[in-house]
């Protein structure tokens, strides 16, 4: 790659700073529109047909462009972003771009708008060094990831012609201890439910509790029929559709590298569960599902010895291949009727989706892999599904896309917490190999 088609860090520190300044987590509101107009103008700036759809949350925005090349990539991105927290446990403010021993600082520079910004460096560098595009271009950008997507199978439906593409590329995860991005072959899909447990009509003193039922220990001891100590999802059923990793799969996840000091060190953490390294490591985070608690809360909340009116508990699943959300939200309806546990309710969240998956043999993945290994020096290492939940599946579904994604972020990112934080080099290298794949794709190779 000569450096004339190299993207260059002044327009993608730009356009960090303007888009890393709009509030854009679910805390954000109505606000996020304002971060939905600024991706619009981005993509205006590279001379795209965009649209900007209105949904019942946040805006999605599409933009298009044709390249010498018939052939179509488009690139899956979000631009909500993890809520910035206590702000003081920031370096920097989190909603103002720092740059600090070659590291940028800001909510979503790792994870959302940062690879979102490399994307667009790569296209503006593409136009300047050969005037045209490879090959043509979709960026689809919603507002809502973090959210289950809740709105965005119905957008895609309805504006297929202008996403119409030859496949999907899409950025999650992260990088292994080499530094080189990991590839994966898809991502896990989500469901996200209330569990509720209803007491009296009023807080009752907590010298009550030999009397009334507290709905908090009503709805512990439910969860507690949910998932073991074990880690064992107890749901009747919940396994039967999860089919286990082929033996090429399990070739390559021994062949995974990821950077386990750096997680273990970063996240403050002495081990794994169950001490697991290595191949068991990979097997796990890629190939099984997962059943997790993102929250509990009561009614009236307060700081107070009572017991609650209401208590409910948040369960977020990721999916693997086969498993749909309706069903697991059923099985799990059915598995505590038939345990007897009555007066809690479990209710489906907005949002969710099942699983999407691209074959390791697929001519797309190939030519993913051997852009990474043109820009990294090294073939990436592959796992069959990202450790994150994608809305892939609307993309597979409408549009028959293969899709694969590609990590970009570190280990030690922050991408939830404070001091979100990525090198520069890695964003530019991220638009490298965009680069690399588009030449690809518009020579057919």
């Amino acid at each position: 790659m000569t450096t004339a088609t190299t993207p260059r860090a002044a327009p993608l520190l730009d356009d960090l700073r303007r888009l890393c300044a709009l509030p854009s987590g679910p805390e954000a509101g109505e606000a996020r529109a304002a971060a939905a107009g600024c991706v619009a103008e981005l993509l205006r700036a590279r001379g795209m047909q965009v649209e900007l759809l209105p949904t019942p949350g946040a805006p999605v925005v599409i933009g298009r462009r044709a390249g010498r090349s018939p052939a179509t990539l488009l690139l899956y991105h979000h631009y909500d972003t993890a809520p910035a927290g206590a702000w003081r446990a920031w370096h920097h403010e989190p909603y103002e771009l720092a740059e600090r021993d070659d590291q940028l600082f800001a909510r979503g520079v790792a994870e959302g708008k940062g690879p979102l910004c490399a994307h667009l460096a790569a296209l503006e560098a593409l136009l300047a060094a050969e005037g045209e595009l490879p090959c043509g271009i979709v960026v689809l950008a919603e507002g809502e990831a973090l959210a289950g997507s809740p709105n965005l199978g119905a957008v895609v439906a309805e504006r297929l012609p202008l996403l119409r593409a030859d496949a999907c590329l899409a950025t999650g995860g992260e990088r292994g201890a080499n530094g080189i991005p990991l590839c994966y072959g898809g991502a896990k899909g989500l469901l996200s439910l209330a569990l509720t447990a209803v007491g009296a009509n009023q807080p009752l003193a907590a010298g009550l509790a030999a009397s009334a039922p507290n709905p908090l220990w009503r709805l512990v001891w439910t969860l507690g029929q949910i998932k073991s100590d074990q880690e064992e999802i107890l749901i009747d059923g919940f396994y039967d559709d999860v089919e286990g990793p082929s033996r090429e799969d399990n070739q390559r996840l021994r062949d995974v590298t990821l950077d386990e000091t750096g997680r273990l060190a970063a996240w403050g953490l002495d081990d794994f569960l169950f001490g697991m390294r290595g191949a068991a490591l990979n097997r796990a985070e890629s190939t099984l599902p997962t059943c997790n608690v993102s929250g509990l809360t009561v009614q009236p909340p307060g700081d107070f010895a009572a017991i609650p009116v209401v208590a409910t508990a948040r369960l977020d699943f990721q999916l693997v291949p086969r498993q749909r959300p309706q069903a697991i939200l059923e099985r799990l309806r059915n598995h505590l009727r038939s345990r007897g546990i009555d007066g809690v309710t479990a209710e489906r969240l907005p949002g969710g989706y099942p699983a999407a998956s691209t074959p390791f043999d697929t001519p797309f993945a190939q030519q993913v892999r051997q852009a990474v290994e043109q820009i990294f020096g090294a073939p990436p290492h592959w796992l069959p599904l990202a450790p994150t939940a994608l809305p892939l599946f609307f993309l597979r579904e409408a549009l028959g896309l293969p899709a694969v994604v590609v990590g970009c972020a570190r280990a030690a990112s922050a991408t939830s917490g404070p001091n979100e934080h990525i090198p520069l080099a890695d964003l530019l290298r991220h638009g490298e190999l965009l680069i690399a794949l588009m030449h690809a794709l518009g020579d057919g190779r």
